[in-house]
């Protein structure tokens, strides 16, 4: 947006995406490489006349100076709770101060709601400021009421200028700002319209350098796009401490809060939560919801135990498979990648003896899970072939393990971890690659059975 009352402009550019040419206004080709629409708005000098590149937030010039590493001294994160455990968990033991933490995830999910949940639970120890750019101050305040918050200590800005809210948080000294969300926010240095690739940029730009030199925590909000990622630039993830995405079915009631990037903990870190007239709610035994309610074993279910960050989880994998009339028949993955199904299903015809080439094969994860480990590849293959011959595992059975192209069974991380999970929810049999069984052969009640081909696995399933 413009500057207005004779205010000096900043100097921009508009650069190419796609060859880095810069070009003085905005046109829709780029003229050295031929690219369309790819020129996007960068502040090439800053609007006050003599400052330095080097000014902090405030505007107080300072020079970096080089440091020796060896006379760095390292301090541990300073960290405060949220007041919500899953949360915590995600962002790696607690929120770390100074810390910038990128929110995604679909229309209504709970972004919002969520983060409203933890400014209030940490409103008592830690001072904090809500800025909406999408509601209304009463908006934010009914929705507060609703779900019951106590919202004494929590302050909240209607605003979409990132300089005007950065002058009204340096005057509140919040520890904690909340943006909801960071596509609506705009800079005065630049002309594009709020959402843009330049404006989201240019602001989180500003909401970081503020965190880093106040120690405040920051959240922003991140819209995503029809695949599912942040809407705006990629370099926007790459700005942040952490990124955080929801994900959830459509009509299901639980979320699950994934960390893909953290660098103050593991990544793929899980946190669940089920939506309720309060808002959301810790699941505090996430397995339950990943296991079917059926109390007898069924044809083509077999449950696994997958690890996400530091957490083990037992998880139930679903399969169809049923005779095709296509002549090149389905493969269908949910949850899965798909190719690695295709690839299991070569391996279990070459090395299993059992074809699948005429048959339509569906797999699901239940719970709206997504599996990214390879610990997967046993358990669908015996719930492929417990489909074709409908023929139901043995009761509290269950298996992980790697299956390699050659039909060897690999070992996995932690394997040791897993098979108490699977012990303390009264699980009798395991069937796991051998260099994960335990000498003994036995975790508490669960008997560990070892392979190390995949014809074993079959055969051991089959009794």
């Amino acid at each position: 947006m413009a500057v207005t009352g004779g205010k000096p402009k900043a100097r921009t550019a508009h650069v190419c995406s796609d060859c880095g040419a810069s070009h003085p206004k905005w046109q829709g080709q780029c003229e050295a490489c031929g690219a369309w629409n790819t020129l996007a708005e960068i502040v090439v000098e800053p609007a006050a006349k003599g400052a330095s590149r080097h000014a902090n937030w405030a505007g107080v010039p300072e020079q970096p100076r080089i440091t020796p590493l060896s006379a760095v001294k390292h301090e541990s994160e300073s960290r405060v709770s949220t007041g919500i455990g899953e949360l915590d968990r995600v962002l790696g033991g607690g929120l770390v101060e100074g810390s910038v933490v990128l929110v995604g995830g679909d229309p209504g999910i709970g972004k919002s709601t969520l983060l409203l949940q933890a400014i209030a639970a940490m409103a008592a120890r830690v001072p904090g400021l809500y800025v909406t750019g999408e509601e209304s101050l009463s908006q934010v305040a009914g929705r507060a009421q609703r779900l019951g918050l106590p919202i004494e200590g929590v302050s909240a800005l209607a605003e979409t200028c990132v300089e005007r809210i950065l002058a009204q948080a340096a005057q509140a000294r919040p520890r904690l700002m909340v943006a909801d969300s960071i596509q609506t926010l705009w800079s005065e240095l630049l002309t594009a319209a709020p959402g843009s690739v330049s404006q989201v940029r240019e602001s989180a730009a500003k909401l970081v350098r503020f965190a880093k030199e106040t120690g405040t925590a920051v959240f922003l909000v991140g819209h995503v796009t029809k695949e599912g990622g942040i809407a705006g630039p990629r370099v926007l993830e790459h700005m942040v401490d952490a990124v955080l995405y929801f994900e959830g079915e459509a009509g299901s009631r639980f979320r699950v809060l994934r960390a893909f990037k953290n660098r103050f903990g593991a990544v793929n870190e899980l946190g669940v939560f089920a939506m309720g007239d309060k808002g959301l709610r810790e699941v505090s035994n996430p397995s339950a919801i990943f296991l079917s309610g059926s109390r007898s074993p069924q044809p083509g279910s077999a449950v696994m135990v997958t690890r996400e960050g530091t957490r083990p989880l037992l998880v139930e994998v679903q399969a169809l498979v049923d005779q095709s009339p296509l002549a090149n028949p389905r493969r269908v993955a949910l949850g899965l990648e798909q190719n690695r199904l295709a690839m299991l299903l070569a391996v279990l015809h070459r090395h299993g003896g059992v074809g699948v080439f005429d048959q339509d094969v569906f797999v699901n994860v239940v719970g709206g899970i997504r599996v990214q480990e390879t610990a997967a590849d046993l358990p669908v293959l015996l719930a492929v072939l417990s489909s074709l011959r409908d023929r139901p595992l043995a009761d509290k059975t269950i298996a992980f393990g790697e299956v390699g192209l050659s039909g060897e069974l690999r070992p996995v991380p932690n394997g040791e971890e897993r098979l108490k999970e699977a012990a303390s929810h009264g699980f009798k049999r395991a069937i796991v690659p051998k260099a994960n069984a335990p000498k003994s052969s036995r975790v508490g009640e669960l008997e560990v059975i070892g392979v190390e081909r995949l014809a074993e696995a079959l055969e051991q399933a089959a009794h």
